[in-house]
């Protein structure tokens, strides 16, 4: 993007080390990794002494604001210092702020104002972010809140995030694609840029004449912190601790397992999405400032290399690799192991299972890697756990 405020290619100096030194060390070694998969905790909440109702109904805990002081622009990195301390079983409420109409070349009062949008209508705090902070040189553009440091979590351990509520802060969200952008970089000659209209009330988006799409939020990045001997990572492409995985299914009522590398955990969250296809394939969705409430867990030792997901209606593996076919690989034996360690099969019937029952769908294919998520439905196993947001 040629703006004053982000030149530089967020690849450059990122993309071949974080492919070597963080989840990409080559595809024996991903698929080796792969195969010890992860054990989705359950019961988390009873042994909290929180109850699920609770988590779905009580109020909030804590309140996180996106503030220059509690905000990284473009990047993850475990040495930066924690914005909040909190316990296993608290909830949180974060407020994060969309990049787009911070980095397209003017302050976002006015970039919205030239698209229509009334200055109150335009969030103080990215005014104020905008004003305070640059985005970090060679990274990349998303403004991501926290992190949020979670008590008793240590490397090897996993931290369950369940996602209570994800809604926009605003109604309007921004598309924005062009020449080198998306999975076809050569389709357009000039620059896109929607501004798009929310009905919020509907929960439906404008964008085309006489084209509507459902209104879903979710945080296109939830991630803990990478491992310190990282130092700084881009925020673009996503890895083992999380990151920029853009899973629509992310929503409210679903729960994300990631990886810890560092004690806390360093939980951070941004790039929110009011609407977006799998594949995420213009390299943008309906960009807006979300904000989510969560709860999180820590489940100690537990063996889990890559994240997975869970849903009330599926269990969901991640593959995430430069390399499409060994993103699905990853992810298809994230499965297999799943249903080995955690529903009793043998690996002959998770496979068949696999081939048969589970789809295989690309969550995104814009961010210099691959993520392939499989959806293993629950609803062909005779027994399950109780899930909390049933």
């Amino acid at each position: 993007m040629s703006t004053s405020r982000y030149s530089a290619d967020p690849s450059q100096g990122v993309r071949s080390r974080l492919s070597r030194r963080t989840l990409l060390a080559g595809s024996t070694a991903v698929l080796a990794a792969a195969t010890s998969g992860i054990a989705i905790p359950t019961g988390a909440a009873a042994r909290s002494g929180r109850s699920a109702a609770s988590a779905r109904h009580g109020r909030p805990s804590f309140h996180l604001p996106s503030r220059p002081d509690t905000v990284a622009w473009g990047y993850m990195d475990a040495a930066l210092p924690p914005v909040l301390h909190v316990a296993p079983g608290d909830v949180v409420t974060i407020d994060t702020l969309s990049h787009q109409g911070m980095i397209n070349g003017s302050d976002p009062a006015a970039f919205f104002g030239a698209h229509g949008i009334a200055r109150g209508d335009v969030l103080q705090d990215a005014i104020d972010v905008y004003a305070a902070k640059q985005p970090e040189p060679g990274m990349s553009v998303h403004v991501l809140t926290g992190p949020v440091f979670v008590e008793g979590a240590e490397p090897g351990d996993v931290l369950e995030v369940r996602v209570l509520d994800s809604r926009a802060r605003v109604p309007y969200g921004v598309n924005k694609t062009g020449p080198g952008s998306g999975v076809l970089p050569d389709l357009l000659d000039g620059d896109s840029t929607k501004v798009i209209e929310l009905d919020l009330k509907r929960k439906l988006a404008a964008v085309a004449d006489g084209v509507r799409v459902p209104i879903d939020c979710f945080q296109g990045i939830m991630c803990t912190a990478p491992a310190p001997e990282l130092g700084k990572v881009s925020s673009r492409p996503p890895g083992a601790f999380g990151g920029n995985m853009d899973l629509r299914d992310l929503t409210a009522g679903c729960t994300l397992y990631l990886p810890v590398f560092n004690d806390g955990a360093l939980f951070s969250t941004g790039d929110g999405h009011t609407a977006q296809g799998d594949g995420e394939v213009d390299g943008t969705a309906i960009e807006t400032s979300l904000t989510s409430t969560f709860q999180f867990f820590v489940h100690k030792q537990v063996d889990a290399p890559w994240p997975m997901a869970e849903s009330r209606t599926h269990f969901i593996s991640m593959g995430i690799d430069t390399d499409l076919d060994t993103a699905l690989a990853v992810s298809l034996q994230q499965a297999v192991t799943f249903l080995t360690k955690n529903m009793g099969l043998s690996a002959a019937d998770a496979y068949t299972l696999c081939s048969v029952a589970v789809d295989f769908e690309i969550a995104e294919a814009v961010n210099y890697t691959k993520v392939v998520h499989g959806k293993i439905p629950k609803a062909v196993f005779a027994e399950v756990p109780r899930y909390w947001a049933d």
